[in-house]
This record gives C-alpha cells, structure tokens and sequence, in this order.
C-alpha cells in the first residue's frame, strides 16, 4: 500500500509575526488582537490529525533546513541578507507585511526545505508518491528581492528548482488554490515553458492589480502562466467547474513530471481574509483531481487563517492524498445550508467560460 508523508518541524509554530489585528500592526485605534498569520490554524491541523488517528497512519518526515545557495535559486543576496539581519537584531518587515521576527531566518529556511523535503520524497520513494508540508511561514507571496504578505522566501519555488536542478525532473505544475494570487510564483516562472503555473484566488484581492486573466505569460512561458480570477461568493460549485474546464485539461495537456500545490485554505467559508466559500468536500474534490493524474504530488501550506475550520479542510486534504478515512468529517457543514456555495450560478459560469477562452486563445 502506497503511503503519503508529513513534513512538519515544531519550529514552524515558533515564528513570531509580532502584534497586531488582521494583518495590520496595533497602533492608533487598532487594538492587539494578534495577527492572522499565527501559529494557532497551524498548529490545530497537526493537533487534529492526531486526534483523528490519521497521524499515525502518515509517514512523518523532519524538513532539512534549505542552505543559503538553494535559497538563492530565487532570492537576491540582497533579500537573503536582509532578512538574516532583520532576525539577529530587532525583527520588522522585510517588504510588504512581511514580518521577521527574532530567530525567523532559521525557521523560514528550515520552512523552505519543508518544501524540498516533500519533493525529494515523492521522487525518490514511488511508494510514497504524495505529501503534505504543514511549513511556516508561507511562501507564495515572496518576491526575488522581497517578502510579501506574511511570506519571507518563496517555498514552492524553491521547491521546483531543486527538482529540476537536482532530481532530473524536466516539467512540474503548480497549482495554487490559495484564496490570494501566487504572484512570486507567477513572477519566477513567467518567461518559463518547463513550469506550467495555474492560480485560482478572488478577483482584484491581493495583491491589487495581479493575477488577471489574460496575464498568460512571456516569451516562450506564453500560455503556460493561467489565472483564473473568481468572484467573491464563489464556492465548492465553481471551483469544482473551474477544474473540469480548466486545470486539469491544462495540466493533461502539459503532461508534468511533478505536481506542486500551493495549498493555501484561505477560500473557506468561514475565513476572515477572503470572501468565498469553499468547504472541505470542495478541498477534497480538488486533491482528489489532481491526485487522479496519477503522477508525484506535494501540497505545501500556504494560507489559511480561521483556526476553527482550517484544520477540517486541511485533514480532509489529507485524507484524500493518503486513501484513508477517518469519522473526523465536517461539524461546521450543517452551517452552509441555504447558502450557494455548493450552486454554480450563471454568472460564476459565465465567467469560467470566458476564462476558458482566454487560455485557449493563449496556449500554444
């Protein structure tokens, strides 16, 4: 029987983002809440995988910390030193709400070879052809010369050059579910045919101006770059009708090697950082997709940040990456009835359709 690897380190709850509320620090009229971005979503996903039984029935991995060199696959020196300096001294921003704290370098290095921990698993180990890398601090958000959005260096990238650099892997997809656009990602591999990129997140949500829909790449990378913009209010019904249209006919067209899931978990229902509506059968149902094409596939947390109902959509994904069951199920499911979120609405249609054609017109 085939099993599926966790990657995960107790340090990863241990990077301290500072005070604040939202993703905003406490200053003025804005009273300390704590941000977001912490360890609690985190750290209950690892507690209810315990709780469940499905821990046990993982091959848990400990990450490696990436070296400076491999971080430099992507990351200017400039960055890199940067970001060192931040964590020796007083901790700050190192870009764009992007917050180092003291001691976070190691941890987002050591996040960072989470990340290439996972694919050199799946690679080398055909009995172990799936993981999941419960890493922090995220990762898609980092530009070459800057962090962006609570991510410091950009983990799926990093993930996919030491793949092709060192694993003899030729073409590898990406695919980002995460509820805000994976603009380092897209900004890596833009100009690249060897990477196939695929972000699905909220329209005109962070980062402001990207992630557009005909933003089909450069160059040779033309049509190998595919965003697919949704509407506030999108749920389970167009992300499962984006998937029929879109992502995997792309991705069985490109024919990868490995697959990469940016798996943010922020298009919840219930998340304070988005406004869809995704629950766990929707995660379940794209895990479950992409897991049919039957090729090497590592999920790597991105975001996600209601710490009730994160970890139920992260266990169900990792239900379906193992095969295994568990009576964990979904207590907040009742909750949704009423609401669309399981309706594919004309216009959420309409706009997939449109999608569909834009990529169409823009691949090779």
């Amino acid at each position: 029987m085939k099993k599926t690897a966790f990657i995960c380190d107790e340090s990863y709850f241990w990077h301290n983002t500072g005070g604040g509320a939202l993703f905003e620090p406490a200053v003025g009229y804005i009273q300390e809440l704590g941000f977001v971005e912490n360890p609690e979503s985190k750290r209950r996903i690892k507690n209810l995988l315990m709780r469940s039984g499905l821990m046990e029935q993982l091959v848990q991995i400990k990450p490696t910390a990436a070296t400076e060199a491999q971080l430099e696959y992507f990351h200017t020196r400039r960055h890199i030193e940067a970001v060192r300096h931040l964590s020796q001294t007083t901790g700050g921003d190192c870009g764009d709400s992007a917050i180092v704290g003291i001691g976070s370098y190691e941890i987002a290095k050591l996040s960072a070879g989470g990340a290439i921990t996972a694919v050199r698993t799946v690679m080398e180990n055909p009995e172990m052809p799936t993981a999941y890398a419960l890493t922090r601090p995220p990762g898609h958000h980092a530009e070459a010369d800057r962090g962006v959005g609570f991510c410091i260096f950009n983990n799926a990238v990093i993930a996919a050059k030491y793949a092709q650099k060192h694993l003899g892997v030729s073409k590898i997809a990406i695919v980002d579910w995460d509820a805000h656009h994976g603009n380092g990602i897209e900004d890596a591999f833009y100009e690249d045919d060897s990477v196939l990129f695929i972000s699905l997140h909220q329209e005109g949500y962070d980062p402001v101006d990207r992630g557009g829909a005909k933003d089909l790449g450069k160059g040779q990378g033309r049509g190998f770059n595919i965003n697919i913009p949704l509407y506030a209010g999108s749920g389970d019904a167009v992300y499962k009708y984006a998937f029929d249209q879109i992502v995997i006919p792309a991705m069985e067209r490109f024919a990868p090697e490995l697959i990469i899931v940016s798996a943010g978990q922020d298009a919840n229902f219930f998340d304070p950082l988005s406004r869809l509506m995704v629950t766990t059968e929707g995660y379940r149902y794209m895990t479950r997709a992409i897991k049919g094409l039957n090729l090497p596939m590592v999920c790597l947390h991105e975001g996600g940040y209601c710490p009730s109902y994160v970890p139920f959509c992260t266990h169900a994904i990792i239900e379906e990456l193992s095969g295994i069951q568990t009576d964990a199920g979904d207590p907040f499911l009742y909750s949704m009835a009423g609401t669309t979120y399981n309706t594919l609405l004309p216009h959420q249609k309409s706009r997939i359709n449109q999608i569909k054609g834009d990529v169409t017109h823009g691949t090779h």
